[in-house]
């Protein structure tokens, strides 16, 4: 589809031809480095990316840390083309023409949208959770006939995302009514009332199989753990670990839904950010899509779900990236764009045939200038700043040094130096934020067998293993200004 074929040349020209920290990307090293070395990344551990990133890191184009982006801007591309068939799905009553532009300009808005942007060129697992999300609201609405293939496949790909991003359990409870709570008589494209509706235990039956189906790529991660990888969150061969990792226990006090303050900042936020996506123009015609024009059909129960419950999870996430969170409702309000320009052109079409030409040639030459407008705000093609931090600590630590490294940015990023391109494989990367976990200590011990670490100690656990390594450099990397402290 030449749509998707231009989105994705967008994406490619404006993609970090390596590692990058830009647009949040700092986790990128984490995820490059798990994959590379069949290990099991930060939780909540991300199965299906690491799977589905390992073929990508084979291919012979560009450097590692490039071709794990492309999964990002693949991903991203497939999420835009599902939303030109959702939309043409949720308009099949109007005109080719009219389905056809207003699909066109809401996967465009979407996929040029800067948040999606953003993350469609970096190392991230949200390109492939949008794309899986997109195909699990196409199935869903496609679905009529109360086929258990059918339901089984919706189950897969529901237990897929998840697989891939946890918080795709969100959509589970709506795409399990709606498949599961089937209308007793018409089962056609109309949405009856809850009152005409009976529980479908074999539809349901189905459904929770492909779940199921789907969430055992979690089971890769206690086999990938067992072979002790240098990157191994967790050690997830316990049930407790196992647990520890997939439920994002690390992360669980960030979430804080009583703390009024981190509401009300992030509502201010998110009410700049949302118009930022669209503009005036999309987030107009989002309203009078998902208002004006509401109709009680299937694709407006999910997108009005999705929007809802996700935004409902970011507005209280105290973290510094919690806006990425908010990417799957974006791909509602786009979807909304799309039934409200459709309706727009459709009642313009009556008063002029000349009018859905002259309106699709207005959007998209909008698009193009929102394009234009947002492109240095997203290009990371020039970005090496990640790149050369690393390569001037690769150079500039000494023979056998023990490096101390602070924060996700640095910690990572040598990771993916040592671990994935296997440079300066005499240095021990220590992450200081990891060090009270026995886990981490255990593999540190696999990953540098020759590493001296205590057992116990009433010292910091740096200072403890500093103390116990007397013939070792200790450095210290700092991120800000590329400089490496050795003592």
């Amino acid at each position: 589809m030449a749509m998707g074929c231009a989105l994705l040349a967008v994406y490619l020209a404006t993609m970090a031809p390596g590692f990058t920290w830009a647009n949040g990307g700092a986790d990128g090293g984490d995820l490059i480095a798990a994959a590379a070395t069949g290990g099991v990344a930060h939780p909540t551990g991300y199965p299906v990316y690491l799977l589905i990133a390992s073929p990508f890191q084979a291919m012979r184009v560009g450097t590692l840390a490039f071709r794990t982006n492309l999964l990002s801007g693949l991903g991203m591309t497939g999420a835009a083309v599902l939303v030109f068939a959702i939309v043409k799905q949720a308009l099949r009553a109007l005109d080719s023409w009219p389905r056809i532009v207003a699909a066109a300009v809401s996967a465009l808005a979407f996929g040029l949208s800067p948040l999606a942007w953003s993350q469609a060129v970096i190392t991230e697992v949200h390109g492939l959770q949008l794309l899986l999300v997109a195909l699990l609201i196409y199935l869903v609405i496609s679905w009529r006939d109360g086929s258990r293939v059918q339901a089984a496949a919706i189950g897969l790909v529901q237990g897929l995302a998840m697989g891939n991003h946890v918080l795709s359990v969100l959509m589970a409870p709506a795409v399990f009514l709606r498949v599961s709570w089937r209308p007793t008589g018409d089962t056609g494209a109309s949405f009856p009332s809850w009152k005409n509706r009976r529980w479908d235990w074999r539809s349901f039956g189905s459904l929770a199989a492909g779940t199921l189906v789907g969430l055992s790529s979690y089971l890769i991660l206690p086999i990938r753990a067992a072979s002790h990888p240098a990157v191994n969150w967790g050690d997830p061969v316990t049930l407790d670990r196992f647990l520890w990792l997939v439920s994002g226990r690390l992360y669980q006090d960030y979430l804080v839904p009583l703390q009024g303050t981190v509401v009300s900042q992030h509502l201010r936020e998110w009410a700049g950010m949302t118009l930022e996506q669209f503009g005036l123009a999309g987030l107009v015609l989002a309203v009078l899509g998902a208002t004006i024009f509401f109709s009680a059909s299937p694709v407006y129960f999910l997108t009005v779900w999705s929007a809802v419950i996700f935004t409902a999870f970011a507005l209280p996430y105290d973290v510094a990236d919690w806006w990425v969170y908010l990417l799957p409702a974006y791909l509602s309000f786009s979807i909304w764009i799309g039934i409200g320009l459709g309706e727009f052109v459709r009642l313009a079409s009556t008063r002029a045939a000349w009018a859905p030409a002259a309106i699709g040639a207005v959007c998209i030459a909008y698009l193009g200038l929102r394009t234009c407008a947002n492109w240095s705000q997203v290009d990371v093609s020039h970005d090496v700043a990640a790149e050369r931090f690393g390569r001037a600590i690769m150079a500039a630590a000494p023979a056998g040094a023990l490096l101390f490294a602070q924060g996700d940015r640095a910690v990572f990023t040598l990771w993916y130096f040592e671990y994935a391109l296997h440079e300066r494989p005499d240095l021990v990367i220590i992450a200081n934020d990891l060090l009270p976990f026995d886990w981490y200590r255990a593999n540190l011990k696999h990953t540098y067998p020759e590493l001296s670490i205590p057992t116990s100690t009433d010292l910091p656990w740096a200072a403890s293993i500093r103390d116990a390594n007397p013939g070792r450099p200790v450095c210290y990397p700092y991120d800000q200004n590329v400089a490496l402290n050795c003592r």
